[in-house]
């Protein structure tokens, strides 16, 4: 639990922005703790898959695909950052597995 305690702070920077995310990696970088990086990798991950999908949407332009990312985008970041602030270890829904696999190099 006190480990929990101590990540708490890496963790809800690391869902302010991409650059939130990045100064959340340094700040996890000694002592690592577990809570943090989970966190640190799925917004991470939320922010990567935010701005692929809106430079391809900035090609193919349709305003209701620009609509569903954005409520879909805040809908998971606000699920993420509430799980942070609670203290709880809970992956966002359909994407936050993938991002725990695949953001494997975020230690």
């Amino acid at each position: 639990m006190n480990s929990i305690k101590e990540g708490k702070t890496a963790a809800i920077v690391a869902y302010f922005t991409l650059v939130g995310a990045l100064i959340a990696i340094s700040m996890n970088s000694e002592p690592k703790n577990d809570f943090a990086r989970f966190h640190i990798r799925q917004a991470f991950g939320l922010h990567l898959f935010f701005l692929g999908f809106a430079l391809f949407l900035s090609v193919w332009f349709n305003a209701y695909a620009f609509y569903g990312l954005y409520i879909g985008y805040i809908v998971l970041w606000g699920y993420g950052f509430i799980g942070a602030l609670q203290e709880k270890r809970q992956s966002v829904p359909i994407l936050g597995d993938f991002f725990q696999k695949w953001l494997t190099f975020i230690s």
